[in-house]
């Protein structure tokens, strides 16, 4: 085999050079070609349209004040953060989990984020693109203590609600099958008429992801009633969806979530980003635009890494706003050098 001559591999190399500095990539990602209609339209009318649940404790419920709060959410602030530079800037649409999907598809919500599970058929099939994941978890139960259950297999012959369309419906079904087990589905697509129908005692348990189950509990009128069983039957790395068709909106979404993760690794705190633009580390300049000039590469500001940290905060921020107060363990969702599975590439 030849080997190509070393001027016409220079040659090569400075024609990539040439299109990454001209913001152009073979895919069309970036620069003012093709994949740029989301960003564009974005920008021209102001705000992020982002999908959430109807009310899940510490990823999206909306307030008194009528402001939407948990970490599902703090993904939508980030995106408009990065895209906007001002995380307020998104308009939430309450989605079931019957109709979610069908809102990303119809073009009605930017990004979908909605503690949804990321499963092999999501992605072959209903062809969603999953930029990366903002929570591990698992479906768990959470049961009457009056029922004496401290483990799944003792939920034999139980009632337990459960809601449709998700992969927790599933779950339960296959572990119950494999197990020879025995239960009767109580099957509500409005998330608070479940939890209602839990609550009334028309379940024995409710199913769903574990730091949902966890959330369920906290909010019970009587929460020591209540127990959350410390076994998951099933993995579910929830993250945000988008369509495929914009490559770039996929690279922003993925970025603004691995952002605020490579902060907490840094050290990058709300109260601390702004030292990090006279820091003397590489890395922080990098992730603070002022080395790399890198935002640009996405048509976003230089300082859209920082923007993120000082208007949302880092992952662990998120994390203890939202979720700590629920008795929610951080467990795997801690950073890989803290043995959990958070581990994102650098921004350089």
């Amino acid at each position: 085999m030849r080997r190509a001559p070393r001027r016409a591999i220079a040659v090569v190399l400075c024609l990539a050079a040439a299109a990454a500095a001209a913001g152009c990539t073979a895919a069309g990602t970036a620069g003012a070609g093709p994949g740029t209609a989301t960003l564009d339209a974005v920008r021209a009318r102001g705000f992020v349209r982002c999908g959430v649940s109807t009310g899940i404790a510490g990823f999206s419920t909306i307030d008194g004040q009528g402001e939407w709060h948990g970490i599902d959410v703090d993904v939508c602030r980030a995106i408009a953060a990065a895209v906007l530079g001002d995380a307020s800037k998104v308009r939430y649409t309450p989605l079931t989990a019957m109709r979610r999907f069908a809102a990303l598809q119809s073009g009605e919500i930017d990004v979908l984020s909605r503690n949804t599970t990321i499963t092999y058929q999501r992605d072959a099939q209903l062809g969603f693109e999953f930029p990366a994941v903002n929570w591990y978890d698992g479906t768990a139960f959470v049961v009457w203590k009056s029922r004496g259950a401290d483990r799944p297999e003792q939920l034999d012959g139980a009632t337990i609600c459960v809601s449709p369309g998700t992969s927790t419906e599933a779950d339960v079904a296959d572990y119950f099958r494999r197990h020879a087990l025995h239960f009767t589905p109580v099957v509500i697509e409005r998330l608070e008429e479940s939890v209602a129908a839990y609550y009334n005692r028309r379940c024995d348990a409710f199913a769903a992801d574990q730091a949902t189950v966890a959330g369920l509990r906290a909010r019970a009128p009587h929460p020591d009633e209540h127990v959350v069983l410390a076994e998951t039957i099933s993995k579910s790395p929830l993250g945000p969806a988008v369509m495929p068709s914009d490559g770039r909106w996929v690279k922003i979404v993925r970025w603004s979530v691995f952002a605020m993760i490579d902060a907490e690794e840094l050290g990058l705190t709300s109260s601390t980003i702004d030292a990090a633009l006279t820091s003397d580390s590489p890395q922080v300049r990098r992730f603070a635009g002022v080395e790399g000039d890198l935002g640009p590469m996405l048509g976003l500001d230089r300082r859209w890494a920082v923007a993120i940290v000082k208007q949302v905060g880092n992952m662990r921020e998120s994390y203890e706003r939202n979720l700590m107060p629920l008795g929610v363990e951080r467990g795997p969702n801690r950073l890989w050098k803290d043995g959990g599975l958070f581990y994102v590439p650098d921004i350089r």
